[in-house]
């Protein structure tokens, strides 16, 4: 399986006054520009070099786009100028803002997308990282970040959705046992808080791994504060979109990330996350996001589908 992405506009599609106000902020005119694939974003994703040989990411959005993206740009910008050092992310270089426009300006990170199907070589690097997040301190600039338990409250509901309304072409096993996952999702959400710094969207077109063979993570407008393990099982989750018989169950037993989830802990947030997407993913498409939909959806099979192999097992 192929991710499926959104379309997006090139830096020549950028107007003129935002290429410039780039530019400004990198001291030199660009000279070359490179598009990038990956998630679900209208606007730019490029990776450029100027007339002085310097290097950077680029990403920037208009409303007329969509509506909704130059405030989630804002909320980035802010969260990724208060990133601790050791935090493994880009650094912001400057944002261009003009009410309509917003862009940012990104150190560039030598490096490429992990390859999908996932492989254990580089899916060990990324939960290395969330190890290493989960070990720094939120500073007192991101204390005000939301918790991830407000946050997922309401998406951890979508069980209750779907016995009201169930979707056309639902998993009658989903029907079946609405009871038993409405419970699980209920213990999940309870699991949810903590002191950790949480990215919530980790997936492998918002990781990169450099060629000094890191991973870097990008993207971190939904940051949040919550449990230390979160980040690493919605990689799995992601995993299992690819590869649906990747042996995922073994990484929860090997990988110290894990330490502090028990087998009941693990089975709540699958529910919790299955309820979430599979929600979301009946919704009507988002203007200028219109894959986001199928991305929900895959993610929403692919809990649901490791959720019950592990309820089945019991």
């Amino acid at each position: 399986m192929q991710p499926e992405w959104s379309a997006r506009i090139s830096w020549a599609d950028l107007p003129a006054n935002v290429r410039s106000g780039i530019e400004q902020i990198l001291h030199a005119p660009v000279v070359e520009a490179h598009g990038q694939r990956g998630g679900f974003s209208p606007g730019t994703a490029d990776r450029v070099r100027t007339s002085t040989g310097a290097r950077a990411f680029v990403k920037a959005v208009g409303r007329e786009l969509n509506e909704d993206s130059p405030a989630i740009h804002r909320k980035e910008a802010a969260i990724t100028a208060a990133l601790p050092g050791t935090v493994p992310a880009p650094s912001l270089i400057g944002t261009f803002d003009d009410g309509d426009w917003v862009a940012l300006v990104l150190s560039d990170v030598e490096g490429r997308h992990p390859h999908v199907p996932w492989t254990r070589k580089e899916l060990t690097l990324v939960l290395d990282a969330l190890f290493q997040l989960s070990r720094t301190p939120v500073p007192p600039s991101l204390e005000h970040l939301p918790s991830l338990e407000d946050e997922l409250r309401e998406p951890f509901k979508g069980w209750s959705r779907i016995r009201t309304e169930p979707p056309p072409a639902i998993d009658p096993w989903i029907l079946q046992n609405l009871d038993v996952l409405e419970g699980l999702a209920d213990r999940g959400l309870k699991d949810l808080p903590g002191t950790t710094l949480v990215h919530t969207d980790v997936r492998a077109d918002n990781v990169m791994i450099t060629t000094g063979g890191t991973a870097v993570l990008v993207d971190w407008p939904w940051a949040c504060i919550g449990s230390s393990w979160v980040d690493a099982l919605c990689v799995l989750l992601n995993v299992r979109v690819f590869d649906p018989v990747f042996d995922v169950d073994s990484i929860l037993d090997s990988h110290e990330v894990f330490a502090p989830a028990d087998a009941g802990s693990i089975t709540g947030l699958l529910s919790g996350f299955g309820a979430y997407f599979i929600d979301a993913a009946r919704q009507q498409p988002v203007p200028g996001l219109p894959t986001l939909r199928t991305f929900q959806r895959q993610q929403g099979e692919a809990a649901t589908s490791w959720l019950r192999s592990r309820l089945q097992s019991q």
